[in-house]
């Protein structure tokens, strides 16, 4: 039976997810923008869908916004932040940690004249909030920080971020709440936050839909322009069947009794015990995600060597996998270069069982005494 350890990479759609999907894509094909009744049908399902979102996260309809994904999301939080108050100033606060479509996006931001300033973290992974308030300038538009980091799971202080924050009001705070689901309503609670980026496929929901939560009242620029879809601020005909299942995942994956945290400490509990491995991700982590290394063995021989198990797993990000380079992250933690190329990612749902974890640890006592034996 195939193991499924990749859950920070994508989840398994839950079936009723699935079901609804297909109910939405054949009952309510009409375009949601359309005047005639099959288009004021699939509108009405619209509205319904922003609600229940609204209701799930505790804040307003008018705050939820569909995208295609995480990486839409972060984008249009800072690409439309810096376009927006560029005449205010130029100057971006983030991290070394962040995933690729926020990096990147800052990169861009650093050719078309934006100053960005990517903060350090220490050997957990965790950035520090002291070194952010040194780093606030007059000319400052924009702070993003993730909640949860994708590579080691480590969790950022949102909540002493947001308190600092409350002394700059005109400054944005986004947050990237990608691999934080759990956390995001309590996050949004703080009441600091300006832009929230969630991706459905991280919680069981259809690939292509992502939900960003925008503060009433704050303003970013568009990206997408045309039709005048999501009140003007985001063109393009809606994924109605996606934005339904997408809903149904959101408010069965809140409702779900999480057991994640109980197979890491299973599986934390064994790894601690094998001198030859070193685990990267922090004790007191986020529940789902567990990043360690085999010493002398390369990342992808460990993950080809337990796909020949039936049991998947990844190298760190599956954004960054497939290149040659390195955890960015575990750089940043300053983990050795011969470790960090070794950095192996296990990550949980609550689909997975103790069973399978055990089932895990037997295979990797099988390939510890194989790669010994390369050595």
């Amino acid at each position: 039976r195939m193991i499924y350890f990749d859950n920070a990479a994508t989840t398994k759609i839950y079936d009723d997810a699935l079901t609804s999907y297909v109910q939405v894509s054949q009952k309510f094909f009409g375009n949601p923008s359309s005047l005639h009744q099959l288009g004021v049908d699939a509108y009405q399902v619209l509205i319904k869908a922003r609600a229940q979102v609204a209701s799930l996260l505790s804040v307003l309809p008018e705050e939820i916004f569909f995208t295609s994904g995480g990486t839409e999301s972060n984008n249009w939080a800072i690409k439309g932040t810096a376009l927006e108050k560029s005449v205010f100033g130029k100057h971006i606060i983030t991290t070394k940690i962040e995933h690729p479509s926020v990096i990147q996006t800052c990169k861009q931001l650093e050719r078309f004249g934006f100053e960005v300033t990517y903060l350090d973290v220490d050997s957990k992974g965790i950035v520090s909030v002291d070194q952010l308030k040194e780093n606030l300038r007059k000319d400052t538009i924009l702070v993003s920080v993730m909640a949860v980091n994708n590579e080691v799971g480590a969790v950022q202080p949102i909540a002493e971020i947001a308190k600092v924050l409350e002394e700059y009001p005109s400054i944005h705070f986004h947050v990237d709440a990608v691999q934080a689901l759990e956390s995001a309503s309590q996050l949004l609670a703080l009441g600091r936050i300006d832009l929230l980026s969630l991706s459905a496929h991280k919680f069981h929901g259809p690939r292509g839909v992502g939900i960003m939560y925008k503060k009433f009242g704050r303003k970013i620029q568009a990206l997408l322009t045309g039709g005048g879809q999501e009140k003007g601020e985001r063109s393009t005909t809606e994924n109605l069947p996606g934005i339904v299942a997408t809903t149904k995942a959101l408010r069965m994956a809140l409702e779900e009794k999480s057991v994640t945290s109980e197979l890491r400490s299973q599986l934390w509990k064994e790894l601690v015990t094998k001198p030859e491995i070193r685990i990267f991700s922090p004790e007191d982590g986020a529940s789902h995600v567990l990043c360690f290394a085999i010493k002398g063995v390369r990342g992808e021989g460990v993950v080809n060597a337990f796909e020949n198990h039936g049991i998947y797993i990844s190298t760190t990000s599956a954004c960054s996998s497939k290149k040659a380079d390195s955890s960015s992250t575990l750089y940043a933690m300053n983990v050795p270069t011969e470790w960090a190329t070794g950095a192996v990612r296990v990550s949980f749902s609550n689909d997975n069982t103790k069973e399978e974890v055990e089932q895990f640890i037997d295979v990797l006592h099988q390939l510890m005494k194989q790669f010994s034996f390369l050595k």
